[in-house]
């Protein structure tokens, strides 16, 4: 790595003395005090939502209080961490085209990142959760669900850490991927004869496709964008480097605050949530009285869950085959999840659950009437059930006309309703850390996307090609549920743009950064599946 810095060094096209000063001098003592109560302001609210969720409950241990507290401190950590990495990418562009003051630029994007956190819908935090072993993610309150969470949060940690003192961006979602890939297969070896699941890899591969073709997209898509802009915008300053610290024309320096807002907004409503979802996952299993069932859904939805149970019921009816051999419902829900395997037996265990959970909600009413022993076992039943229908609908197993599949979505709809919920204080939490992390730990990974990866310095139109392609791509992403890597999609448009350009490439650092891309998945499956055997002995 040494060397490999060493001729980075000798490459680098030196950035003006007035954007070298910028970098480094020190934001200002209001700027800092605005930041701190924001902060404060952002801690309180959380801690007070969280303990206001608490009181309405029954009271938990103090070992689930200490608990509860260790996981959301290494939770949040993460996306601390992450916002040294992705939110970074962001501003790299504004701040080398002299858009923008480096620290007006980051507070900026922390803005928008918090407002793309606040209005995410959930499709990736859950989709993240869909990939770790389902009998770990039902006994998310036992030692091993601690273990597992522990273990993964700390292994991205690391290599986020690692990769980071190096100023390499690498990617965030890429690292999570690999550490709960890690505990997936970690699982299975530790029991192999006790029918242990291990990682989806069906689920597994639709994220590994969004996370490898994404750079691909980036690269081609800011590359082609910018030749395009060659044939149809004349305006030879687009296509020049940056004279002096003076900032761009107008409508360059516009275009050039919309991507970056974009691709700011996308970061935080995408990346967020990987964190929210394991956050969830957390209070989950410490207080699950709290968090296990969503307490805020209104009496008449409830109702309507009922009655759309026995539309369900009656649907899944007409698939059910005469003399087939059922077990208990739940295990059977359990073997076909585990194994991906179909059994005809699947349909009436789903029935059976699916009336056993609308008996229970006509006598409790509403689920913030639940009583709290039931609570957990209540949202497992709901989990397998909704989790073997979607497996059942995704692969054909379920064939039915028009209005049924309408009822197995409209049912679907409901047991997301209930079970995947994100509180707003968690949202505040994650985008306050994102941010915090994005002013501390910014630098490192700004000049590398700003200097290090072309030979020439970036030009108003390599940039807000790069950030608009990124801005496209991560927004395309969220609204289909896939985790993308703002930093792999980003760093790879500035690449593109720079091949596009003829400016030539750092290789350099493009080794590293390839190098960084190959080694983060292994390397993050190695250390979580270690974290996992050495947690699991501890918890």
């Amino acid at each position: 790595m040494d060397a490999s810095t060493a001729t980075m060094d000798a490459e680098i096209p030196r950035a003006t003395t007035g954007l070298d000063s910028k970098i480094k001098n020190k934001p200002g003592k209001w700027f800092g005090l605005g930041f701190g109560v924001l902060i404060l302001f952002g801690i309180i609210y959380a801690a007070h939502q969280l303990f206001t969720d608490l009181e309405a409950v029954q009271s938990p241990s103090f070992f689930a209080y200490l608990v509860l507290g260790i996981a959301l401190l290494i939770a949040l950590a993460f996306e601390f961490v992450n916002g040294f990495h992705d939110t970074a990418n962001a501003v790299a562009t504004v701040i080398y085209t002299h858009s923008l003051d480096p620290h007006t630029a980051v507070m900026w994007s922390g803005l928008w990142n918090f407002a793309g956190v606040l209005v995410s819908s959930g499709a990736v935090a859950f989709g993240i959760i869909s990939l770790l072993p389902v009998e770990l993610i039902l006994q998310i309150g036992s030692g091993a669900g601690f273990a597992m969470v522990f273990a993964l949060l700390v292994a991205a940690i690391i290599w986020n850490l690692g990769t980071w003192y190096f100023g390499l961006p690498a990617s965030s979602s890429h690292t999570l991927i690999g550490s709960i890939i890690g505990v997936g297969i970690a699982n299975q070896m530790l029991q192999p004869h006790a029918a242990t699941s291990g990682v989806d890899w069906s689920q597994a591969a639709n994220v590994g496709r969004s996370l490898l073709l994404s750079p691909l997209v980036g690269f081609l898509g800011a590359a082609g964008l910018l030749l395009v802009s060659r044939k149809l915008i004349k305006d030879k300053r687009l296509y020049q480097a940056p004279e002096s610290d003076a900032p761009p024309p107008f409508w360059i320096r516009s275009l050039l605050l919309l991507t970056c807002t974009g691709v700011s907004f996308a970061h935080g409503s995408n990346d967020g949530q990987k964190g929210m979802g394991l956050i969830m996952l957390i209070l989950i299993g410490t207080v699950p009285t709290a968090y296990a069932l969503n307490r805020a859904v209104p009496v008449q939805d409830t109702l309507d869950f009922i009655a759309v149970s026995d539309q369900t019921t009656a649907v899944l009816e007409q698939h059910s085959q005469k003399g087939v051999a059922v077990g208990e419902p739940r295990e059977e829900l359990k073997t076909y999840l585990r194994t991906r395997e179909w059994d005809p037996a699947v349909v009436p265990a789903m029935t059976t659950l699916i009336h056993e959970v609308a008996t229970d909600l006509g006598r409790f009413k509403e689920l913030a009437k639940v009583p709290p022993e039931n609570v957990r076992n209540f949202r497992n039943d709901m989990y397998l059930v909704g989790e073997s229908l979607r497996l059942a609908q995704k692969n054909d197993k379920l064939q039915t006309d028009v209005r049924g599949a309408a009822v197995l979505k409209n049912y679907q709809k409901h047991i997301e309703q209930s079970t995947r919920f994100i509180p707003t204080w968690v949202k505040i939490a994650v985008a306050l850390a994102l941010g915090l992390g994005t002013m501390v730990g910014w630098k490192r990974i700004v000049v590398t996307v700003g200097e290090k990866i072309g030979k020439d310095h970036l030009t108003y139109g390599q940039g807000a090609a790069a950030e608009l392609v990124a801005m496209t791509t991560i927004g395309a992403a969220d609204m289909f549920g896939l985790p993308v890597s703002t930093t792999q999609v980003l760093s790879s448009g500035v690449a593109g743009t720079m091949a596009a350009n003829r400016s030539g490439l750092q290789m350099a650092t493009i080794r590293n950064l390839l190098m960084a891309w190959v080694l983060t998945l292994p390397a993050s499956i190695g250390l979580s599946a270690l974290l996992f055997y050495l947690f699991s002995q501890m918890i």
